[in-house]
């Protein structure tokens, strides 16, 4: 029924718990699996009224060697769980204004025909308050979403 699963992960335990569903689901499928870390957008501090503190200190280059970083140790969570069921894996990462577009893009971009997720699974009006990059790929997306929980 799936052939080919995008798993979103930021690297936190509810993102492993994803990529876990989403290894065994792909395992019964003989599925593939590709992991998407977005990377937010580079942006210099601020204090007080746009004054920069020392600027030398921070550079677009030295962030996105970091992030890189952070997403490479994120995917080969994903990448791990892969392993362990024999699934076929690509992990990929790319700076995204909106994670929830990035993700989408990314499905689309890869011809995924499905998205496993997880949600925090935050309610009322703490949800309506700091939204939900699922409620927004659930509410966006032509492509198919699990979410885990």
């Amino acid at each position: 029924m799936y052939n080919h699963i995008l798993v979103p992960t930021d690297g936190s335990p509810l993102s492993l718990k994803a990529a876990k569903a989403a290894a065994k689901l792909a395992k019964s499928q003989k599925a593939r699996i590709t992991a998407y870390y977005a990377i937010p957008p580079f942006s210099m501090p601020a204090a007080g009224e746009a004054l920069i503190l020392a600027p030398e200190m921070y550079s677009q280059s030295d962030y996105d060697e970091r992030m890189k970083e952070v997403a490479e140790v994120a995917l080969s969570k994903v990448e791990a769980e892969a392993k362990k069921l024999g699934v076929p894996f690509e992990g990929t990462s790319a700076s995204a204004d909106s994670p929830w577009k990035g993700i989408i893009g990314t499905a689309k971009s890869k011809d995924c025909d499905l998205i496993v997720m997880a949600s925090h699974g935050r309610r009322g009006l703490e949800g309506l308050l700091l939204g939900s990059e699922t409620m927004k790929v659930l509410t966006h997306s032509t492509t198919p979403v699990l979410v885990c929980r």
